[in-house]
């Protein structure tokens, strides 16, 4: 069974210590040029490794992502009739 994840966005000093980010969750990807990490972590221990990795003299700042947070189920998942005539004009 999956559990919940959450991201965190970890911007970095310098890049040396990135192998040492592992063992606070897993690492999705790594930017070079604008040094930062995003990570994944589980939801109900984000904050406290946030705050773990915010004290490490490497890293500027964290931030959390706050997509499990967003409404991903839309309402009007209709398309609206004025709408779709007006595509198929131009076919």
């Amino acid at each position: 069974m999956l559990s919940e994840r959450q991201g965190l966005i970890i911007w970095l000093f310098n890049l040396k210590n990135v192998k040492s980010l592992r063992r606070y969750g897993n690492i999705h990807y790594v930017s070079k040029r604008m040094k930062y990490v995003v990570m994944y972590t589980a939801q109900a221990e984000a904050e406290e490794k946030a705050e773990k990795l915010a004290s490490m003299p490497f890293v500027k700042k964290v931030e959390l992502s706050y997509k499990p947070f967003l409404k991903t189920v839309y309402e009007n998942s209709k398309p609206d009739k004025a709408k779709e005539y007006d595509y198929r004009i131009g076919l």
